[in-house]
């Protein structure tokens, strides 16, 4: 398994970037190639994809970046793929925080994930993250989204602003209150 190359940028292109390593080109998928640059000496972590029908190299620019995306391939139904996608509309933080707590609002947002792979991805990560402290409920979000449904918002508004909202570790009343601040503030 390649763990990291070391190299410089030759190409950027959509979906990733190509990388010279002491005249071997490399070319590495990538969930956000705009953030490496043409020309740049960088050392890029690598994850290696081989399956029955395709082989290729997957880039990090952090090793953050590259846990997360370790993490997102040993949830039950997330490839390789679907997990890249997750991480180019979230950075491995915000990720982390909608996991530990529990907000799965914010993780159905990203592009491939559904409501049963946000719950998934929940039960699979949360318990393996060293950082999380949150002991709440798994259905906070869902019951907070309830609340917000009852009080006359639209379910859309409501799925906005819960998926811009990460506090592990807050309760209900807590959540309810920024959401209520937040949606009070999109009407202004």
């Amino acid at each position: 398994m390649i763990y990291a190359l070391k190299g410089i940028i030759t190409e950027i292109h959509k979906e990733s970037i190509v990388l010279d390593v002491h005249d071997v080109s490399y070319e590495i998928l990538s969930s956000r190639p705009d953030d490496f640059h043409i020309g740049a000496e960088i050392k890029v972590y690598t994850h290696e994809v081989i399956t029955e029908d395709d082989h290729y190299l997957v880039g990090f620019a952090d090793k953050l970046e590259k846990e997360a995306f370790s993490s997102l391939i040993q949830v039950k139904g997330i490839g390789p793929k679907t997990a890249l996608n997750a991480l180019s509309a979230a950075n491995p933080d915000e990720l982390f925080k909608a996991i530990s707590s529990n907000n799965t609002a914010y993780l159905k947002k990203l592009p491939g994930i559904g409501p049963k792979a946000a719950a998934q991805i929940i039960l699979d990560i949360k318990g393996k993250l060293v950082e999380s402290d949150a002991k709440g409920n798994p259905k906070q979000y869902d019951e907070v989204r309830q609340v917000l449904k009852q009080m006359g918002f639209k379910a859309k508004n409501v799925d906005d602003v819960l998926a811009s909202i990460n506090m592990p570790g807050a309760n209900n009343q807590a959540i309810l209150k920024e959401a209520l601040h937040r949606l009070s503030a999109k009407k202004e």
